[in-house]
């Protein structure tokens, strides 16, 4: 199985595969990440690195498709009881992502998109930080060197704007004392004028997510977003920051075919826009919402994630694009994705 594979089709078994499971003593180098948004979101997690691609995680103590072995070497790496990566590496995070701060500003969400677990997580998940705390914590890691980027996503809370002003605080206050350093954000918005706040702040990067670009499939799982309006603010975006700074999730899992898939990356191409493709994590929590709307669900199998993006890397590159121009969010960590140019 080991010689079979090859790196990225490796990724791309643990990117779709489930939890790690560790030995009860087993003791991690670093504290673990626990994410609150995400596809691991509400579990301990760890990165693992190996032919200089990383994915991210669950582990448990009890069970686990894939098994972590100590050794004299370090560390390797099973998966369904027989070998499958040695000379694996374990990597820190710094927020969320290794070498990024990668902050949640908020997960108690006005909309609940059926997917989504982040509004779910119970309250021993949760970090309860305020913006000046996270700003303090960004400044520090800083000083302590090794952080290369900063990233902010938030639910929606209270409303857009509120959380669209608490973006803007925390982008303006690390870019008043960091004046070099990439800043990412992930936000909901419903004016260009947000768009425009976000890049005077501070911010390089942006992404607006369109979730699926199957309408149908929007309607149902996350009916307060309008794929139109999306694909408006997202050429915008790309107006204010530019080809290649601009990104936008696209889950797949959720019903939709291969072409409409491709042709959503087609689309936000043409604009100028890199989107990660975003393998759906179906867990009990959001099964339960999710397939009786929708109805069944396949999982998402290593070979159709690996497909997509090999033919996602060939519509980018024909429209001169490239996921190396981002140095924020999910392109720059790769931890939960394949990442053309980067993986493939």
């Amino acid at each position: 199985m080991e010689a079979d594979l090859s790196p990225v089709q490796k990724k791309a078994v643990l990117v779709c595969g489930g939890n790690v499971r560790v030995s009860k003593d087993f003791r991690p180098p670093f504290r673990l990440s626990r994410s609150t948004a995400g596809p691991g979101a509400g579990s301990a997690s760890l990165v693992l690195s190996f032919n200089g691609m990383r994915v991210k995680k669950s582990i448990s103590r009890e069970d686990g498709e894939f098994e972590l072995v100590e050794n004299a070497d370090g560390h390797s790496l099973l998966w369904n009881g027989e070998p499958f990566l040695d000379r694996l590496q374990l990597q820190p995070v710094l927020y969320h992502s290794p070498e990024q701060a990668f902050f949640n500003l908020g997960q108690a969400c006005i909309f609940d998109c059926l997917f989504c677990t982040s509004r779910k997580l119970s309250k021993d998940v949760v970090k309860d930080l305020d913006l000046d705390q996270i700003v303090e914590l960004i400044i520090e890691a800083d000083r302590k060197g090794g952080m290369k980027a900063v990233a902010f996503t938030s639910a929606v809370v209270g409303s857009i704007a509120e959380t669209i002003d608490r973006m803007v605080y925390v982008v303006r206050k690390v870019r008043e004392d960091l004046p070099d350093i990439p800043i990412g954000v992930e936000p909901y918005v419903e004016s260009n004028e947000d768009i425009d706040r976000l890049k005077e702040a501070g911010a390089t990067e942006i992404k607006i997510n369109i979730e699926s670009y199957d309408e149908r499939i929007i309607s149902i799982a996350c009916p307060k977003l309008q794929l139109p309006k999306q694909l408006e603010f997202l050429r915008y975006a790309v107006q204010v920051f530019g080809r290649g700074k601009v990104t936008s999730n696209i889950i797949i899992g959720l019903g939709e075919t291969d072409r409409n898939v491709l042709e959503g990356v087609t689309v936000l191409a043409s604009m100028g826009i890199v989107p990660t493709i975003r393998a759906l994590k179906i867990n009990p929590t959001n099964r339960s919402v999710l397939e009786p709307a929708l109805g069944k669900l396949e999982p998402v199998t290593p070979e159709r994630l690996l497909h997509l993006n090999q033919e996602a890397k060939i519509i980018l590159m024909g429209h001169g694009l490239s996921t190396r121009t981002y140095h924020t969010m999910c392109h720059e960590c790769g931890c939960c994705d394949l990442v053309p140019f980067r993986d493939l």
